[in-house]
């Protein structure tokens, strides 16, 4: 069955892969004119997910940053910000993180069945709380989505979820920033980490869109299912 959302990932890697180092503090990979351009495709979008451990580690807001963009939406009868929306297996995600307290746009939290009971009760008034299945099923997410208005969905990490969404094939563009730098140190996070990717066994081979420079980053767009537009 042809799937309803159209799914965009977006991350931003050194040359050799990492989207962080090993320190406490967040490596920063774009530069100003690549941050824009993010800003840019959030307004595009429905919804933003992020992973469980980017809200936990990041602390990142998920909010439409440009006043104007914001009127744009808000113009056509949106939400200023798109919906930001989250996976968790285990639950426990702090309540004062951003995600929960900046801006006022909805929030969703998926999680696991075994967790779920006690999530909804615990985010009560802050998300609305979602079985996702035991473990939490990417595609049951993105179906669901589908159900509550979502046509474009932006994921943006971190490595767990970037790889479990092209695991399971459920991408059809692909936004990859990269920084003019090294982090050499395998203590960081990856883009990707292993998996059994449909690709390995089919030969698939990912078109390229476009390639822009921003600033001292490069940025590539490449097509991963017959949606993305040619």
């Amino acid at each position: 069955m042809t799937r309803s959302v159209y799914v965009v990932l977006s991350a931003a890697t050194s040359i050799d892969g990492f989207i962080d180092d090993a320190t406490p503090d967040r490596l920063l990979l774009s530069s100003d004119e690549d941050l824009d351009r993010v800003d840019a495709l959030r307004a595009e979008c429905d919804a933003i997910l992020v992973g469980a451990t980017t809200i936990r580690r990041d602390d990142p807001r998920l909010l439409v940053r440009s006043a104007a963009r914001r009127a744009v939406r808000v113009a056509a009868g949106r939400a200023e910000s798109p919906t930001r929306v989250t996976v968790t297996a285990r639950g426990g995600l702090p309540v004062d993180a951003r995600f929960f307290t900046a801006g006022s746009t909805d929030r969703l939290v998926y999680c696991a069945s075994t967790v779920c009971a006690g999530e909804q009760v615990r985010l009560d008034g802050l998300a609305t709380v979602v079985d996702a299945g035991d473990p939490p099923d990417l595609g049951r997410i993105v179906d669901d989505l589908a159900g509550r208005g979502v046509r474009r969905l932006l994921v943006e990490g971190g490595t767990s979820v970037l790889t479990q969404f092209l695991v399971d094939d459920l991408v059809d563009e692909l936004q990859l920033a990269v920084a003019p730098f090294f982090v050499g140190d395998d203590r960081a996070p990856r883009l990707t980490g292993d998996g059994d990717y449909p690709w390995q066994a089919s030969g698939r081979r990912a078109r390229v869109l476009g390639v822009s420079a921003l600033g001292d980053v490069v940025v590539t767009r490449y097509g991963l299912s017959e949606r993305a537009p040619w």
